[in-house]
């Protein structure tokens, strides 16, 4: 009776793990980042929402409520 043959492992049997990702799963992350970047040094190009007044107007209540 002969020996089984010697058959390398699978890379999944060594405890490795093969993935393989699509460019997008590395270009979109990358993206977002360097367009936040962007917007942190050139805060100008940023535009922030204007709040209904009486939203504003009922936040700074609340904090001066719990300020007290």
């Amino acid at each position: 009776m002969s020996a089984p043959a010697h058959t390398p492992p699978h890379p999944a049997s060594r405890g490795g793990v093969d993935i393989r990702l699509p460019w997008w799963a590395l270009a979109l992350p990358t993206l977002a980042f360097v367009v936040l970047l962007a917007l942190i040094l050139n805060p100008s190009d940023a535009h922030a929402a204007s709040g209904d007044p009486a939203v504003t107007q009922f936040l700074e209540r609340v904090q001066q409520l719990m300020a007290r």
